[in-house]
């Protein structure tokens, strides 16, 4: 069933009569081989070159998983380095790329911090995703800035269009005291929709920082997920999205260093979105929406320390031009104001706390070309300019080549450009005397290219990417200057296949992301990964297991000055996870999260968690 329905929407891409919205309004959840984010419309996934993962809310679900950063292990092309549990700062390394190198969107807004320029993945509920794409490689001739190593979107739960209002809800508990609770209300009313959707985790956590503080570091986050919708005809619709998470962060400082102690942070993105088909062939998209990464730091007296407010203004105009079976054209503009807000950014010199510039615009405009040749071959041509208030005007481009043959092998090859520009702490930081931001920074440059091959065979799939990205231009130091260089060379494998009632997944990647400036592995990446996970059903059961082995990683001890390098050894963990489904409405789920006890460590000095456990009830009516 799943291929008959993946090779029906091979004319997805250039049928004049299916839109992109019109996709999300059918469940695009439910549209196996299907993602958006790779072309900014639905495509399906086997007519393009880049590399694309997807997790639906099925799998966020069957896969147990309580945080994002859970999600990511083990990704293929994903890395991940988190300085402890529940809500401590994670850095992802997308193909090997800096962890600010990697857009990502909430519901087509871009979000993040302005001033350090990555996003805190750890404080977004995953209660409140109903879906993730992952696209790997360059995107900048489509997004602009930071999308070097690829772009990530998550789309907000979105709920049932059903008349009957649809109800799920969930409670649980497990180790460091963690206990966790969510709902959501959905349905459809005539032309409207709507959706609500609530959640709260607390977790008394575990000691995250070797020499520090022997405490617990703590966690809790509140979210609050609301999206409300409107069909005027067949035609034209608009729909609203709200989604707000808050709570209380604690983490360990040496208290040599000085520093906070605990945090409070808001994240939050707000958005509309309309649609409409201007003519038969013509479909436009007016977006407009705003982000805040909001975080004031305390002293363990609780006395304030730093405040660092972002807000992220965006705007975008897509249009989709099917201008035959066989081709499609997508010209669109996009306009980004980013603003921050800080105060006390040097508790020892009160006088250094404003950045020289609180605010910038980017504005970009881009066109898309898609295109099916001789039946079984696809091209995909994209060009972006940005014009940025720090630094000017920048160009960047992809192109992508797939053939599907009949044989069910598919090879494939695509090249790319693109830049981060520089963040506001990298450009605008106040100087205090040690040094602060430099304004003359340039953007960093990146060239990706890579080929492969993918295979569709019954029950077996599979796929082999090898790929090559230079980065020039890399900031660094303090003030900061563009001097580095890095080389980062890399396969991914992945296969998956049912056999003997079970479903194998299995994902590879090596990589070689090299610092040319020292010729040494850039910090905190590993060089090798395998992910292996096995399910099955079972009745009214559903088993599973994963396994993700990785290696040694290198990184640095800032305990000592100047700070010396350290390797931080491999592992394997193992995880088990069960679900019993009493009946159609009601299931019980468990999971037992690193089954061996493995002890180590992703980030120097920083500790993981030991075997623990996690025990769910859900409903859904």
């Amino acid at each position: 069933m799943q291929k008959i329905i993946i090779k029906s929407l091979l004319l997805v891409g250039f049928n004049p009569s299916l839109h992109a919205q019109e996709i999300f309004t059918q469940d695009m959840a439910n549209l196996p081989g299907v993602v958006v984010t790779a072309t900014r419309t639905a495509t399906p996934q086997n007519q393009l070159a880049t590399g694309a993962t997807v997790y639906t809310r099925q799998d966020i679900e069957r896969l147990q998983v309580k945080t994002l950063p859970d999600l990511f292990k083990g990704t293929i092309g994903v890395d991940i380095a988190q300085n402890g549990g529940y809500g401590q700062p994670t850095s992802l390394f997308l193909r090997g790329t800096n962890t600010d190198h990697v857009l990502v969107l909430i519901d087509g807004i871009k979000v993040g911090s302005a001033t350090v320029g990555t996003t805190p993945f750890e404080l977004i509920p995953i209660d409140q995703i109903e879906r993730v794409e992952i696209i790997r490689g360059p995107q900048s001739s489509l997004y602009g800035s930071e999308a070097i190593g690829g772009v990530i979107q998550l789309f907000t739960r979105k709920g049932s269009r059903n008349d009957k209002p649809q109800i799920t809800l969930d409670a649980g508990g497990g180790a460091y005291d963690t206990a966790r609770t969510s709902g959501t209300v959905s349905g459809n009313t005539g032309r409207n929709w709507y959706n609500l959707g609530v959640s709260h985790i607390n977790s008394q956590g575990f000691n995250n920082k070797q020499h520090a503080d022997p405490d617990r570091d703590g966690y809790e986050n509140t979210g609050l997920n609301a999206r409300i919708g409107h069909r005027f005809s067949d035609k034209a619709e608009v729909e609203a999205f709200f989604m707000r998470s808050e709570g209380i962060n604690e983490y360990d400082n040496d208290p040599a260093f000085g520093g906070g102690d605990n945090s409070a942070f808001v994240n939050q993105v707000v958005g509309i979105a309309g649609n409409m088909d201007i003519m038969d062939n013509w479909h436009s998209t007016l977006r407009l929406g705003q982000s805040l990464d909001e975080l004031d730091t305390f002293l363990a007296d609780n006395t304030f320390e730093n405040r660092y407010n972002t807000a992220r203004w965006n705007a975008s105009w897509l249009n989709q031009l099917h201008l035959s079976d066989a081709h499609q054209l997508i010209v669109g503009t996009d306009y980004r104001v980013d603003e921050v807000e800080s105060s006390d950014l040097d508790t020892f010199n009160p006088g250094f706390d404003t950045y020289s510039e609180l605010s910038r615009y980017d504005v970009g405009v881009f066109t898309e070309w898609h295109s099916r040749l001789f039946d079984n071959h696809f091209v995909n041509a994209s060009v972006r300019w940005d014009d940025n208030q720090a630094f000017g005007d920048y160009v960047t481009g992809n192109v992508g080549w797939r053939f599907n043959s009949d044989y069910g092998i598919s090879p494939f090859a695509s090249f790319g450009n693109a830049f981060k520009s520089p963040s506001f702490n990298q450009l605008y930081w106040p100087d205090t005397g040690y040094g602060g931001g430099n304004p003359l920074l340039k953007p960093e440059e990146s060239r990706s290219f890579e080929v492969g091959l993918a295979g569709d065979h019954d029950r077996l799939q599979w796929e082999l990417r090898a790929y090559h990205t230079d980065v020039e231009q890399l900031i660094s130091g303090w003030s900061p200057v563009n001097v580095d260089k890095a080389r980062i060379e890399g396969i991914e494998a992945q296969i998956s296949t049912d056999w003997l009632g079970w479903h194998h997944k299995l994902s590879l990647n090596l990589l070689e992301p090299i610092d040319l400036k020292t010729g040494q592995r850039l910090q905190r990446r590993t060089d090798k990964s395998l992910s292996f996970d096995l399910s099955r059903s079972i009745s009214v059961f559903d088993v599973g297991v994963n396994v993700l082995a990785q290696g040694d990683r290198p990184d640095k001890d800032y305990n000592t000055f100047p700070a010396t390098p350290v390797n931080l050894h491999g592992f394997v963990t193992l995880d088990l996870r069960a679900a019993w489904h009493i009946n159609k409405s009601w299931m019980l789920s468990t999971k037992l999260n690193n089954l061996l006890d493995e002890r180590y460590q992703t980030a120097n000095n920083y500790n993981t968690p030991d075997r623990n456990f996690f025990v769910s009830i859900h409903y859904n009516n």
